[in-house]
């Protein structure tokens, strides 16, 4: 099974690009969505996370006030690298299980979409790395408009985030989203038949099919293994 990963930054349009593969048919396993599961009211990241940054994050509902919590620890280098130590270990088994899923139903090809992939160390997990890349300019001017931030409000949000110069350099495959959405669209369709082209034998190997493969060898072995020692 092929797993690309999928990264960038706030308002880099990784969203878009994430649409985009689901829209081709592609499965796409999403971080955010995970994060948002783990962070239900009575889970155990919920727990943890009310622990630590007390009730007053909560909405009346008892559900994490997301837009409150996302305050909190933007403005806080220590508060932000808590909330990340605290979500890791739910999000990381949330992902592996939505993958394990994704695997027992046969898919070959898979994304995985992760803000954080380079930081969670799970880009060792993922080839090709995508990485949507825009400049600063274009970060800064888009969060702006989108979520209606004052710019230093979206400067914080923008360095509180590993740089796009520094994942695009770690990247199999850039795609750079400065230009208008039809750019976006003739870059995907480039990178769509890369993701597709057909599997490595290791690729292979790691999909149901490749396993139920060495499996049905397995057996065919010791079948034959069993005959050969009754005839003799």
């Amino acid at each position: 099974m092929r797993i690309v990963g999928l990264t960038g930054g706030i308002a880099s349009g990784k969203s878009t690009v994430s649409n985009l593969f689901k829209a081709s048919g592609i499965p796409v396993v999403d971080a955010d969505v995970v994060a948002r599961d783990v962070l239900k009211k009575g889970s155990g990241g919920w727990k943890r996370v009310v622990a630590a940054f007390g009730e007053e994050i909560l909405l009346p509902s008892g559900e994490v006030d997301r837009p409150k919590l996302g305050q909190i620890v933007f403005s806080s280098d220590s508060k932000r690298q808590l909330l990340n130590k605290l979500m890791a270990p739910y999000i990381s088994r949330g992902i592996f299980w939505e993958i394990l899923k994704q695997w027992a139903s046969g898919a070959k090809v898979i994304v995985v979409d992760i803000p954080l992939l380079f930081e969670v160390k799970m880009d060792k997990w993922t080839k090709p790395i995508l990485v949507v890349w825009v400049s600063q300019e274009t970060q800064l001017k888009r969060l702006m408009e989108r979520d209606g931030l004052s710019e230093a409000d979206a400067r914080n949000r923008v360095m509180a985030q590993m740089p796009l110069d520094s994942k695009r350099s770690k990247a199999d495959v850039v795609i750079d989203n400065n230009g208008s959405l039809d750019d976006l669209h003739q870059q995907f369709e480039k990178v769509l038949i890369e993701i597709r082209r057909p599997l490595t034998w290791i690729e292979f190997w790691r999909s149901r099919q490749g396993a139920f493969s060495v499996l049905g060898s397995v057996i065919l072995g010791l079948s034959v293994c069993k005959q050969l020692k009754i005839g003799s």
